[in-house]
């Protein structure tokens, strides 16, 4: 579904991805993880079109999206929860949903979908008149995973969905990411928690520095020995 292929992209002066090649196959979850400032959100910005790609291709279908704007990609079905999560403050939690079905026209099946978000994360139907800046880091998280939900994605992209959250909140996350796939859903995963992005991912690539190191079946690079002692804590 997605292939990006010698993929350079940076800041300014600054190359913070050095040629890198990775794949997503259609109803896969694959994770990349890497240590802070490895360039995993760099990677996703620049597959969004926020971050223009100064070499290489980036592939949808087929399709080389490279040069595209956001919201032409957007449209194509290709969705980013963003790090920081980046909800509407002032808007309620119904209204940021609605905001993530900007590009639709079909209001029954706004609803529909508002209506799964909320069996997903039922604190947001308990919250629905509620501003988006008075919740939780946590139920924001579920706020911006939803409303990226509302888009109706192909291929869902998040980033770093359990950063800075209470462990029981991570867990029905990823809980909810298996979930979503189990029903089709097709998602790139960037997290700096590897140990659960890993158990929850069919395959993996590990970035260093903007390099692409290891590619493998998730399972594998979980029992690798050097993937435990620089990502999981575990000196054995």
């Amino acid at each position: 579904m997605l292939e990006l292929k010698d993929l350079r992209a940076g800041y300014g002066n600054i190359e913070a991805l050095h040629g890198i090649s990775l794949s997503v196959g259609e109803g896969e979850i694959v994770t990349l993880i890497g240590a802070n400032g490895a360039g995993k959100t760099t990677t996703l910005m620049t597959i969004s079109g926020c971050v223009r790609a100064r070499a290489g291709a980036i592939r949808f279908r087929g399709r080389d999206i490279s040069g595209l704007p956001p919201h032409e990609i957007v449209a194509l079905g290709l969705i980013q929860s963003p790090e920081g999560r980046k909800i509407f403050a002032r808007l309620t939690v119904a209204e940021n949903l609605e905001m993530g079905a900007f590009t639709r026209r079909d209001p029954g099946g706004i609803v529909a979908d508002q209506n799964r978000v909320y069996e997903l994360f039922p604190i947001l139907g308990q919250r629905r008149r509620q501003p988006g800046g008075t919740l939780s880091g946590g139920e924001q998280q579920m706020l911006a995973i939803g409303r990226a939900l509302m888009a109706r994605p192909k291929l869902l992209l998040l980033d770093e969905p359990s950063l800075g959250l209470a462990p029981l909140v991570v867990s029905r996350i990823f809980e909810v990411i298996r979930e979503l796939n189990r029903d089709g859903a097709t998602i790139l995963l960037v997290e700096q928690n590897a140990q659960m992005a890993l158990k929850a991912a069919h395959r993996g690539y590990v970035l260093e520095t903007g390099t692409i190191t290891m590619a493998d079946a998730a399972d594998k690079l979980l029992a690798d020995p050097g993937v435990r002692s620089a990502y999981l804590g575990d000196a054995g």
